[in-house]
């Protein structure tokens, strides 16, 4: 059975960096989400209140969520020198510098991350030849796609053009997409695509914002996800979710490649033109 995993607790990433600090907050104060203010203070890029809180006796080399501390996660953000590493306290290891760098690349080839009504399917290890096979979908070509309104990537679609996506190869993998639609992430699309491997899917609702979901050898594991929106109890489960969840803090896209250990080189996998549109079976992908 799959395991649901929700996301309440969110922060607001529309919040000012530099808002007023809540008067009565200190450090003892546990917000809904199970961190600590001193968490949530480095979460929202707020180096002033986060010195306060630790003048008031906050211990930022506290491990809080899966291991990591206020103090050793700062070491991966925009301020690494907040903190004074002390005697016997870890740094990042190689991987999580690699990390690091690899965020920085990956947020500067993907751009702008303001995608409202993409859909997004993240695969890892295989290429849009197999990604085509396995959903037994047709390669357009020629008239049809000519005939492809302009209008199309700002969110306005056909009854037809709701069954195309493109599929585009990718060092680590594949990427599926519909700039303007959620047909990469419906269940019955994401199962085919991750026999044998994972799949990260996401959907820009613009009504209610990104949404996630995890997809492991064909069955659902995770859902209900908020990629971009930071390492919440909620929303990570291992070390490497919550480095990769406060390195892409405010960019879904990036976060889901990243997830999926995915590394494109720009942005057409993702915006367009695809390495090809194709048209999927006319099928119930929601019903799983």
């Amino acid at each position: 059975m799959a395991e649901q995993v929700g996301s309440a607790g969110r922060r607001n990433h529309d919040e000012p960096d530099d808002a007023e600090p809540v008067a009565h907050l200190t450090y003892e104060d546990i917000p809904d989400d199970d961190t600590t203010p001193l968490w949530e203070a480095l979460m929202d890029n707020r180096p002033e209140l986060v010195k306060s809180l630790v003048a008031a006796g906050a211990d930022p080399w506290l491990p809080v969520l899966c291991g990591w501390s206020p103090g050793r996660l700062s070491l991966a953000g925009p301020t690494p020198g907040l903190f004074a590493v002390p005697e016997g306290e870890r740094g990042l290891n190689a991987a999580e510098h690699a990390a690091v760098l690899e965020a920085k690349r990956l947020r500067a080839v993907l751009g702008d991350p303001d995608r409202t009504c993409l859909g997004l399917a993240c695969v890892r290890g295989i290429d849009a030849a197999e990604a085509i096979r396995r959903l037994e979908a047709t390669p357009m070509h020629g008239s049809r796609l000519q005939a492809l309104p302009e209008d199309l990537w700002a969110g306005h679609s056909t009854e037809d053009q709701a069954w195309m996506v493109g599929v585009t190869t990718v060092p680590g993998g594949c990427i599926v997409t519909q700039p303007w639609g959620v047909a990469p992430q419906a269940p019955g699309v994401q199962e085919r695509l991750s026999a044998g491997t994972v799949c990260y899917g996401l959907f820009v609702n613009p009504k209610s914002g990104e949404q996630g979901t995890i997809t492991r050898d064909g069955d659902l594991v995770a859902w209900g996800l908020y990629p971009g929106g930071g390492p919440t109890p909620h929303d990570t489960r291992t070390p490497d979710d919550v480095l990769l969840a406060y390195l892409h803090r405010g960019n879904a896209v990036a976060h889901a490649c990243a997830w999926a250990g995915l590394r494109p080189t720009d942005a057409r996998a993702v915006d367009g033109p695809p390495e090809v549109w194709v048209e999927l079976p006319r099928r119930d992908y929601w019903e799983h």
